[in-house]
């Protein structure tokens, strides 16, 4: 009797084991900088943390420069043991390209690595899917409908995390145009959502758009908070020096470069420029006055630059339905009021947490009156330690960790 009752508490610990495995498939992932990047670990690091076996998928990283990095080269699969279970780095071709087809391309292969990988592997009952971008995220959630790793008849539960709304996003930045690719794209989409059993979004916007095409689904406010210690805060040196900061990728989204061809900087506000990405060599060679590159950082060091800034500079050229960058969250934690230069959803965090200054989206006159009459005064009207703390008090990682761990354990 007691081998049946031991037989019996194995065969539990197992099934209960099994129900907390979960399957995370992303395009990006550290070393890869950026926030897709950052929230997948935060997110894989949490699930760890509530007791789920994670396997993180994902491609070989290259992001942003379209080449495998050094350690990396030359394999075309790689498997890391990490805290939280398992990364899993299939094969990719590749690509920064700005050429439609060629990026095309380059999200295919990634898409034909996942379909090995489900062929050849046992796939839990729940994936969590990072959208964008779209073929990927079409090509998992396809194969989650088929490769789940259970009895038959009974299908895996797909989570989809909607961090853009691709394609709309691509038609707002001028990247996509109305037409037989963009439908394709469209209908890939809402197939996305329709079959997905929670939808997890980074802004309202993201949510609304959704419930117009599937109005019952269940769904969650999912901020890109991130998850590090507050630092304190330095205090302001004597110099009258007002530097503005701006770190992240350079790309034609963000508009780094138009900025600093348009905008003029005065003896007393210097701009200073971290990242990479597409526009980076051309910001580069720019001759501007009190314009600075420094090139890209690793986070912990770039946390530690950053205390020596007064303001953060959050731009985008368009406003784009459904973003909130990243950046807002990130900045402020530090201590860094933001000058808002994006629009939507973002702008109106910014404001209501009293976060720094919003300017209008593409009003280069408003944003260069700004720094032509930027001052030491103008600064205390947003103190690094009451950003801080508004940051903080607004925006826990813990206590919205805790909710979204309970709306997945809640799809059965």
């Amino acid at each position: 009797m007691e081998s049946y009752h031991n037989l019996f508490l194995c065969l539990t610990h197992n099934l209960k084991k099994l129900s907390k495995e979960i399957l995370l498939i992303t395009n990006y992932f550290p070393p890869e900088k950026g926030a897709a990047a950052n929230r997948m670990q935060s997110i894989a690091e949490g699930l760890g943390k509530s007791g789920y076996t994670v396997k993180v998928v994902c491609p070989l990283p290259n992001y942003p420069s379209g080449k495998i990095f050094e350690d990396y080269s030359g394999k075309f699969v790689v498997t890391e043991n990490v805290s939280f279970g398992k990364i899993i780095r299939l094969w990719v071709w590749p690509s920064n390209s700005i050429n439609k087809l060629v990026r095309l391309l380059s999200m295919v292969s990634f898409s034909f690595s996942l379909v090995l990988y489900f062929i050849f592997n046992k796939i839990p009952k729940k994936i969590f899917i990072q959208y964008s971008p779209v073929f990927v995220g079409f090509t998992a959630v396809c194969l989650g409908r088929l490769f789940s790793n259970l009895p038959a008849g009974k299908a895996g539960k797909t989570i989809l995390n909607v961090s853009d709304l691709w394609p709309l996003a691509g038609v707002e930045m001028g990247i996509l145009k109305k037409g037989w690719y963009y439908s394709l794209l469209l209908k890939m989409e809402r197939f996305c959502y329709r079959n997905a059993d929670l939808i997890v979004g980074q802004s309202e916007e993201i949510l609304q758009h959704i419930s117009n095409f599937e109005k019952v689904k269940p769904s969650f406010l999912y901020r890109n908070i991130p998850d590090f210690s507050i630092p304190l805060i330095s205090e302001r040196s004597s110099s009258q020096e007002i530097k503005i900061v701006y770190a992240g990728l350079l790309g034609i989204a963000q508009g780094l470069l138009q900025i600093c061809q348009q905008l003029s900087f005065p003896k007393n506000v210097s701009f200073h420029i971290y990242g990479a990405g597409p526009e980076a060599e051309k910001i580069k060679a720019l001759q501007k006055q009190n314009v600075f590159f420094y090139g890209e950082l690793g986070r912990e060091e770039l946390h530690s630059e950053l205390q020596n800034f007064d303001i953060a500079f959050v731009p985008l050229l368009k406003r784009i339905y459904g973003s909130v960058p990243s950046k807002i969250f990130e900045y402020t934690r530090l201590g860094l009021p933001v000058l808002y230069f994006a629009g939507g959803e973002g702008g109106e965090i910014v404001a209501n947490e009293s976060l720094g200054w919003v300017i209008s989206v593409n009003d280069f006159e408003a944003l260069q009156r700004f720094i032509d009459t930027l001052s030491e005064k103008e600064l205390k009207r947003f103190p690094k330690e009451t950003v801080q703390k508004n940051s903080v008090l607004a925006f826990d990682f813990n206590r919205q960790f805790e909710a979204f761990t309970a709306s997945i354990e809640a799809v059965q």
